[in-house]
């Protein structure tokens, strides 16, 4: 019987290169693809934004701060100073529900009753100050915590001191904050804990029940609302650098106004536009929208203190609404004083700084306001005086939750970063493996790339990477400029990486997507030499690119998963990228 000869194996003659006109003629149309669709998730992505009208002013009436009262029974009204001043401590035990479980003098809380089990409870230090002598009946004021973490010994020593100097009883006690965050405060309880308080200086012998007040600054004029409206009775308040408007409107504000000021490019300004169109409530956060312009919340005498220098809050807009809420809840007593110079909390100069000072007459003019206020007595001073209140851009009244961005979003970093910590770890294998063969001086290659696949995705990786990071470097210089601005640094004369990063990645970012079309164009290149982009497929390419006989990108399986896992996680950056309007030319 005749021995049939064994065929052979086709040998797959190597294709012929393409030419240069032919590869762009290919990657000409995928780099329009590519580019198309990321300026398309950047055109999707960007939020509307009305800065205007800017440059708005709000006249004072005189330049002078000062508040009078006429006096016609010339009743002794106290001043700065006249008392020498106590200090005692009390420690509330106070459940997040608002209710108070126990009380104590001193430092120390009091033993917890059995029936206070499963609640949170946070005890809370209040430190009184009383005025040494004074005669009886005595008006009182607690100081309310603006953002942070405040305790009553860091926090409102000198005013509340100088007030108690000035005949009134004062309290400070650590902010009420349970297990909460700056991001899910509890403002209703927050409020309750402050009305405790209130009332523990209404029930002490030597205070005026009915002239209890409150002295509440930048955040929580958010919950001073709140206080008001569980407790009425309050019978003044001093508002310092108030919010005014729900926290994603004045934030809005603040970070978008601040981020100018302090030389960003108009970029990263955009990115303000779409982190302040989060939709908060989906995550728990159900502060963000608050409602906060109400006539009850200005329906007693109220004196509001704004600095020229603060940068966080919208004044003109501001001061606008609260005197027109007062006017719909039928009170005409409000005294509004914007002094030159001055912080966010009326201070002079930086505030990472310590002990710097209030601004010239800020503590006597509001001592003077609270004494004349709780004397009955008609105030003769201008109403509004000072510096002219001025605001830069219009407040964001128009952002709205936007729940399909939010969810895209997060769902888009999230992919972004487990992608690269996969690139990562892959990476790390890669890198072992060769160490590992270099080392046995083994001859086969660790990772096999061919077609120059391993160069294009070292470029390409390296690039993204860079822009990348001096995107991170932008934002986070932007970060740190608004934080000093806020304190009441001066911006920085040289903006810096701030200004010039965003086009250097604009531009790094073209090219990249540039990169990917060649890489695209070679990928479609090999696939058609080595026989995979037919139909049917070339007789024994597929078993050839699996065994890596026949590599179109590496002759190993590491290679080809490190090379599709990185590229993956690169093109995401690239997504992130067009979320944050990276692409909008």
């Amino acid at each position: 019987m005749t021995d049939v000869p064994k065929q052979e194996e086709p040998v797959t003659a190597s294709p012929a290169p393409w030419s240069r006109g032919r590869r762009l003629m290919l990657s000409l149309p995928i780099f329009v693809i590519l580019m198309a669709l990321l300026v398309t998730i950047s055109g999707l992505t960007t939020v509307p934004w009305n800065n205007e009208p800017t440059g708005q002013t709000f006249a004072t009436l005189s330049p002078d701060t000062a508040v009078t009262f006429a006096n016609p029974d010339g009743i002794r009204l106290d001043a700065r100073g006249d008392y020498q001043v106590s200090e005692r401590y009390v420690t509330m035990s106070v459940a997040r529900d608002g209710s108070l479980v126990a009380q104590a003098d001193g430092r120390d809380p009091a033993p917890r009753p059995a029936s206070a089990a499963g609640q949170e409870i946070q005890d809370i230090r209040v430190l009184v100050r009383e005025p040494v002598g004074a005669a009886g009946g005595r008006p009182g004021v607690v100081f309310m915590h603006g953002a942070g973490y405040g305790s009553c010994d860091d926090s409102f020593g000198d005013v509340a001191r100088d007030l108690a100097s000035a005949g009134f009883v004062t309290a400070v006690l650590d902010k009420p904050v349970w297990s909460t965050t700056d991001l899910d405060r509890d403002y209703p309880a927050s409020a309750k804990a402050y009305d405790l308080v209130i009332d523990y200086l209404r029930s002490l012998p030597g205070v005026d029940a009915g002239q209890v007040g409150i002295y509440a600054t930048s955040e929580s004029t958010w919950i001073s609302g709140y206080l008001l409206a569980d407790d009425p009775d309050v019978a003044f308040q001093v508002l310092l650098s108030p919010m005014v408007y729900s926290p994603r409107h004045a934030l809005g504000f603040f970070v978008s106004q601040d981020f100018a000021l302090v030389g960003a490019h108009d970029g990263y300004q955009s990115i303000v536009r779409r982190v302040f169109s989060i939709d908060s409530g989906m995550l728990g956060f159900a502060n963000f929208d608050i409602s906060v312009l109400d006539p009850a919340t200005y329906a007693i005498p109220t004196f509001i203190a704004y600095g020229s220098k603060d940068v966080m809050t919208a004044q003109v807009e501001g001061a606008e609404a609260m005197v027109t809420e007062a006017q719909r809840a039928g009170n005409r007593n409000m005294t509004i004083r914007s002094y030159p110079i001055a912080n966010h909390v009326l201070r002079l100069g930086d505030e990472a700084q310590s002990d710097t000072p209030f601004a010239d007459r800020y503590v006597d003019d509001l001592i003077d306001w609270a004494v004349g206020t709780t004397h009955g007595l008609t105030q003769t001073s201008e109403r509004v005086a000072g510096a002219t209140i001025y605001q830069s851009i219009a407040v964001p009244t128009g952002l709205r939750p936007n729940r399909a961005g939010t969810i895209y979003g997060l769902a888009l970093h999230a992919l972004m970063i487990l992608s690269l910590l996969a690139a990562a770890v892959t990476g790390l294998v890669a890198l072992g493996r060769w160490i590992w063969r270099t080392a046995r001086r083994r001859s086969a290659p660790a990772l096999g790339y061919a077609h120059g696949f391993g160069g294009m995705l070292l470029t390409v990786t390296l690039a993204t990477l860079a822009a990348l990071v001096v995107f991170g470097a932008g934002l986070g210089q932007v970060v740190m400029g608004v934080v000093h601005l806020a304190w009441g640094a001066a911006p920085a004369e040289d903006p810096g990486v701030m200004q010039w990063s965003w086009p250097f990645i604009e531009v790094v970012c073209t090219a990249v997507v540039w990169a990917w079309s060649r890489v695209i164009a070679r990928l479609i290149e090999v696939s058609i030499g080595r026989g995979v982009l037919r139909w049917p497929p070339s007789r024994g390419a597929i078993a050839g690119i699996v065994t890596g006989r026949e590599p179109v990108i590496a002759a190993t399986r590491l290679g080809r998963a490190l090379f599709w896992i990185t590229s993956f996680a690169m093109f995401s950056v690239l997504l992130v990228f067009a979320f944050w309007g990276l692409f909008v030319y």
